[in-house]
């Protein structure tokens, strides 16, 4: 699979110091694999040789080696950790060292790839009282969306109900014949591996003034933020939308992110992408919109996003029901999709359609449109079925995976339903909004 080296290539470092390091050590909910004694601990050097007269280069590095070990244990990676830590000595390596052994012995394969659940969201509403009264759009946000403070107590109980994010390619992979297989995920007992997913990342143009993220910037630290305009027309900078919201997230609690993994994004092309406008077809004779230079800077956010642990899927070019389309209007969508969103965030495997719009039931694949969509490079397909908490399908030639709605329809379903499957993943009593009420919704 394409995105297989770049992914296990990344190296993802969330700990730039021993302060943050016990900081956000102290939050994971995995105290064995987090917590250090004092013992353990590396300070920095304060000036160009160490207390024991070691360079202090090498302290630093020594310093850097063993965040990274503790980071990558917490993250599930216990042979990355041990690499990390691999030509050091004292006794804090020793039992840092035999403590990732012993985690790394405990853990356990994830029995069912195809019984991984994979949870899905729309852009979040930052500020309810514009975005429940909009004159045309109020409803929609309403049944489709959910809000900042909604997604944040989501993640809080998947977490603490045992869930890890998981990315498609950890999970499942091209083999050496070329042929798609399930590839072990390994975790402590308890811990259950989850996909996230946003679908239409691009900022559309009928929600300026909603109250909703107007894009994505990279901020002054190097991670993707999120540019809000609030009721007063002032711009700031934030955690507004899922991925800065889920980094921010991880950051505090490590042990959520399965060796650096995020979700996945899924974009459109027609408005352009991740709040830029991007589209030649749409912007080209806009003499008021820089098209190449909207390119520039979408690229440069999507190459930080995939740094940092996130993937991109197609979601068509134009949100096309690729069940009713025509194999005409596909071949001409998904060659828009490789003419405009493709350069901006790479090579994809991943199809999330539109609607939930799939190709086939339950039965395998076959047909003009998976054989187009498959020559496109296209080796996981994402429908909807909220009816089970997971599905999947294996083929030599795909994967596909149920996704499950969390937006408004689903959580007004879930109150008047207990065997509603998002009871599996949190209480809606606690997580909704009293802003929909106040709102009639």
């Amino acid at each position: 699979m394409r995105m297989w080296a770049n992914r296990r290539a990344r190296v993802t470092v969330l700990l730039t110091s021993t302060a943050a390091l016990g900081m956000l050590v102290g939050c994971s909910s995995t105290s064995e694999t987090t917590t250090s004694s004092s013992s353990e601990s590396v300070t920095h050097p304060s000036s160009t040789t160490s207390a024991d007269g070691t360079p202090a280069s090498r302290t630093q590095h020594r310093h850097r080696s063993v965040e990274r070990s503790r980071t990558a244990a917490a993250q599930y990676d216990y042979r990355g950790a041990l690499q990390h830590l691999e030509g050091l000595e004292g006794a804090d390596v020793d039992r840092l060292t035999t403590r990732i052994a012993a985690q790394k012995k405990d853990a356990v394969e994830w029995a069912d790839n195809a019984q991984i659940p994979h949870l899905f969201f729309h852009s979040l509403i930052v500020d309810a009282d514009r975005a429940f009264v909009s004159p045309d759009s109020a409803q929609g946000y309403a049944d489709y969306m959910v809000t900042v403070e909604e997604f944040r107590a989501v993640l809080a109980s998947v977490h603490d109900k045992g869930y890890v994010l998981v990315n498609p390619d950890d999970f499942a992979r091209e083999d050496a014949q070329g042929e798609m297989t399930y590839v072990p995920i390994t975790l402590p007992p308890g811990k259950k591996p989850l996909v996230i997913s946003e679908d239409d990342v691009s900022y559309y143009e009928y929600m300026k003034g909603d109250g909703f993220a107007t894009n994505m910037v990279i901020g002054d630290d190097g991670a993707v933020t999120n540019t809000y305009q609030d009721a007063s027309g002032t711009s700031v900078e934030g955690a507004y939308d899922m991925p800065a919201v889920v980094d921010e997230f991880v950051r505090k609690h490590p042990d959520f992110s399965y060796r650096g993994s995020k979700g996945i994004l899924a974009l459109t092309g027609y408005n352009g992408v991740l709040g830029y406008r991007t589209s030649d077809i749409e912007y080209g004779n806009d003499p008021d919109i820089d098209v190449d230079e909207q390119k520039r800077r979408a690229t440069a956010v999507a190459d930080t996003l995939k740094d940092d642990g996130w993937v991109f899927a197609s979601h068509t070019w134009g949100h096309t029901n690729v069940t009713d389309a025509s194999m005409t209007r596909l071949t001409a969508d998904t060659t828009k999709w490789k003419d405009e969103v493709a350069p901006i965030i790479g090579d994809t495997d991943l199809m999330i359609f539109p609607f939930g719009a799939d190709i086939s039931g339950v039965a395998p694949y076959n047909g003009p449109k998976y054989q187009l969509l498959k020559d496109d490079g296209f080796d996981f397909y994402f429908g909807i079925d909220s009816s089970t908490p997971a599905w999947g399908q294996l083929t030599g030639g795909y994967v596909r995976q149920a996704r499950i709605n969390v937006d408004g329809l689903s959580m007004a379903a879930a109150k008047t339903n207990d065997q509603h499957v998002l009871h599996d993943f949190f209480d809606v009593d606690e997580v909704i909004d009293p802003a929909r009420a106040e709102h009639g919704f």
